[in-house]
């Protein structure tokens, strides 16, 4: 018991700590996500250091969370709404991943970089983290429309791809050659998990469900789907593919469920404890201090725009779509855990120094951070046009002040300003 208490501590002030600062953040207009990895790097190490992102345990309770939001995620992922976008994913997806991969490489080998770091740092700007994009899509009431969808699925790609692009530059850097064969190998193993999971999973896990259902035990039928997704997501790390891979696959079989609504309660209930712990670990790994060096600071600024950019183009990739652009593209930038994957990866190693790991640190917290109060501007914004979108996120970003998001997007009048 002993032993206990700084574990038991360290929950309690993670749960005090996100639970304030996502009421924070929703008082000011903004999704709860961001309240919750702002939580996260004020408890970690760079400020009060209550809590620590290399701890095993809270590590471990944070993959726990994000293998359920995923699973949440998948409950809520019609396929056929999927299908209906996937060739608009698809189009996002590689946008999303090829224009930030060869800007960043190139833009790292023009500062002096080395080829194998100029890889990892393009590595690393082709990830979307579709945990906290899927989150805020929910928290803003937009994962269900085709916006939502489109993201969803070009998320899901973009990992895959990613997958592939990490092994290649994982066998670099430990002198390994690049084959075609391998890179075949790596694509069919993390894209052939997801197609035949979810195809032999909808033929056979709903006739089990059905027998579970007579299960008379509280709770039963949300574990038993727990336990189901937790096993898929051991296969698909076995198989080669991702854990949040088998999480959402597991969570898109079982939608199609009757018993999908009393599953949706009882993961909804775990997720209120697992989930923030997750996004509050991914903020307690930004260490600040990394970023004094003005060299990082510098890479990492041009690594940002560059990442930025290449998502929103991959928003504006799509033809003939009335939706809004502005959404999709916004919604790919966060880069998140799979973001410092990639990095801790590099630094692990050896292809890059602490001073290059600072730098892609750098630019996955500024495109974790922004993406939540950008998102909720776009949507609260009424202007016709989307140009106005970008700014009132960068306002609400800059100053924080939802006043001025406003203001910037309509005619001042002296009833709105009594109405403010």
């Amino acid at each position: 018991m002993h032993d206990l208490a700084p574990l038991l501590l360290s929950l309690a002030a993670l749960i005090i700590g996100t639970k304030l600062m996502a009421e924070v953040s929703q008082r000011f207009g903004q999704p709860a996500v961001l309240g919750e990895l702002i939580a996260g790097v004020l408890l970690g190490p760079s400020v009060l250091g209550l809590i620590s992102a290399e701890d095993e345990v809270l590590s471990a309770l944070a993959g726990i969370g994000v293998l359920v939001l995923l699973f949440e995620i998948g409950l809520h992922t019609d396929m056929k709404a999927l299908r209906k976008v996937g060739g608009q994913a698809t189009t996002v997806a590689v946008v999303g991943v090829v224009l930030p991969f060869v800007a960043g490489f190139y833009a790292t080998k023009a500062m002096g970089f080395s080829q194998i770091e100029s890889l990892v740092a393009g590595a690393a700007l082709t990830a979307t983290s579709i945990g906290i994009s899927a989150r805020v899509l929910r928290d803003i009431d937009r994962l269900d429309t085709d916006e939502g969808q489109i993201v969803l699925g070009a998320a899901v790609l973009d990992d895959l791809i990613g997958l592939v692009i990490l092994s290649v530059v994982a066998g670099l850097a430990a002198g390994e050659g690049i084959t075609a064969l391998g890179v075949i190998r790596t694509s069919g193993l993390a894209i052939g998990f997801v197609a035949i999971a979810i195809a032999v999973g909808s033929f056979a896990v709903p006739p089990i469900f059905r027998v579970l259902e007579r299960l008379r035990s509280t709770g039963a039928l949300g574990l038993f789907a727990l336990a189901f997704a937790f096993s898929l997501a051991t296969i698909a790390e076995v198989s080669g593919s991702a854990m949040i891979v088998g999480a959402l696959a597991a969570g898109v079989v079982l939608h199609s469920t009757p018993q999908r609504t009393e599953i949706e309660r009882s993961v909804t209930q775990l997720g209120y404890f697992f989930v923030p712990i997750f996004f509050a670990v991914v903020g307690a790994s930004v260490d600040l201090r990394a970023l004094s060096d003005p060299r990082a600071l510098k890479v990492g600024a041009v690594l940002t725009v560059v990442g930025i950019l290449g998502k929103l183009a991959s928003g504006f990739a799509l033809r003939n779509f009335e939706g809004n652009r502005w959404l999709i593209g916004v919604a790919m930038i966060p880069r998140g855990e799979v973001g410092l994957i990639f990095a801790q990866v590099g630094l692990t190693t050896g292809a890059i120094a602490a001073g290059e790991f600072g730098a892609i640190m750098l630019m996955v917290v500024a495109t974790t951070l922004i993406t939540p109060p950008w998102l909720s501007a776009i949507t609260r914004t009424k202007a016709k046009s989307n140009a106005p979108a970008l700014f009132d996120g960068l306002s609400d970003l800059v100053s924080g002040v939802r006043k001025t998001a406003r203001r910037a997007t309509k005619p001042v009048s002296r009833d709105s300003i009594k109405d403010e």
